[in-house]
């Protein structure tokens, strides 16, 4: 690797995944405002993510898609076959 390109302030943070609620701690150069207190009592940075390998189709099997925001839905009313 070449150096003096690749970030030094590598640190703790929580990541969690706001469709189904699982976290799991990592280290990341991130920034967060929010804070979360682990399992081990410290409190830690807060990053949210949408979909993580717990809820992601390809690592779980299923086919289930989650929209947050209705970009399915909006995208079937917007080019529907009209009767």
């Amino acid at each position: 690797m070449r150096k003096g390109i690749h970030p030094e302030s590598y640190r703790f943070v929580v990541f969690q995944d706001m469709s189904n609620g699982t976290s799991f701690l990592s280290k990341s150069t991130a920034h967060s405002k929010e804070t979360i207190k682990w399992e081990d009592g410290n409190e830690y940075p807060l990053i949210k993510l949408e979909i993580s390998n717990t809820s992601h189709p390809f690592y779980t099997g299923k086919n289930v898609l989650v929209d947050t925001a209705g970009r399915i839905d909006k995208f079937k009313k917007r080019y529907a076959k009209k009767d």
